[in-house]
C-alpha cells in the first residue's frame, strides 16, 4: 500500500512537471495559465488587468488572455541597479563633470 501511494505521488510529480512545460511552450495564455506562470492569485491579476497595469486581451469582452513575450517584458520591467552597477554610474558621471570644467 505504501509503495502504491509512492507510485502515485510520483506519477502526479510528473504529470504537474509535464504540464508546467507544455505551459511554458504556449505563445498564448488564458486568465488560469496566467495566474499559474505569474505565480500570483487571480484577485491580484484582476486588480493588475482591471487598473490596465498589465498588458492583456479581451476580444469578447468577457475571457481575458495574455502574450507570454509580454508577459516576460511586463516581469522585467523596473530593472533595480546591483551596487557595482551603481558605483560605475557614478564614477562615469563625476568624470564627466570633472572634463566639463
Amino acid at each position: 500500500m505504501a509503495n502504491e501511494n509512492l507510485i502515485l505521488d510520483k506519477l502526479t510529480e510528473i504529470a504537474n512537471k509535464l504540464d508546467e512545460q507544455n505551459l511554458l511552450k504556449k505563445p498564448l495564455f488564458n486568465f488560469n495559465e496566467t495566474c499559474q506562470y505569474l505565480d500570483v492569485s487571480e484577485s491580484h491579476l484582476y486588480k493588475l488587468t482591471s487598473a490596465r497595469q498589465i498588458p492583456h486581451f479581451c476580444p469578447q469582452g468577457k475571457k481575458l488572455y495574455f502574450k507570454r513575450e509580454e508577459l516576460d517584458q511586463w516581469l522585467q520591467r523596473n530593472r533595480q541597479l546591483t551596487t557595482v552597477e551603481v558605483e560605475a554610474k557614478v564614477q562615469e558621471e563625476l568624470s564627466t563633470q570633472k572634463r566639463k570644467k
